[in-house]
C-alpha cells in the first residue's frame, strides 16, 4: 500500500517540475510524471530490498526526492536535444 502512496505523490511532485522549463513544449505532459512515479517506484523497491524499514522516514524523503530529481535532470537535457534533432529532420526533409 506504501508504494501506491509513494507513486502517486512522487508523479504528484514530478507534474510540478514540468513548469520549471521554459522549452516543456518538447515533451509530453505525462512524460514527468511517468518517469517521476517509475524511478520512486524502483528506488523505494530497492530501498526495501535493501532493509530499509517502510514506516521509517528517510524511506520516504530518498524516494520522493529521487523522482523530481531523475525528471530535473532529464528536463535539462532533453530540450536541447529534442530542439537539435528537430532542426536536423527538417533540415533533410526540406532537401528532398
Amino acid at each position: 500500500m506504501e508504494l501506491l502512496f509513494v507513486v502517486l505523490l512522487a508523479a504528484s511532485l514530478s507534474l510540478g517540475v514540468r513548469y520549471i522549463f521554459r522549452e516543456r513544449h518538447t515533451f509530453g505532459s505525462a512524460m514527468f510524471p511517468a518517469i517521476g512515479g517509475a524511478v520512486a517506484a524502483a528506488v523505494w523497491a530497492g530501498l526495501t530490498w535493501l532493509d530499509w524499514s517502510f514506516d521509517g522516514g528517510w524511506i520516504w524523503v530518498v524516494s520522493l526526492a529521487a523522482g523530481p530529481v531523475v525528471c530535473l535532470v532529464i528536463g535539462l537535457f532533453l530540450p536541447k536535444r529534442r530542439l537539435k534533432a528537430d532542426a536536423e529532420l527538417l533540415d533533410s526533409l526540406s532537401r528532398a
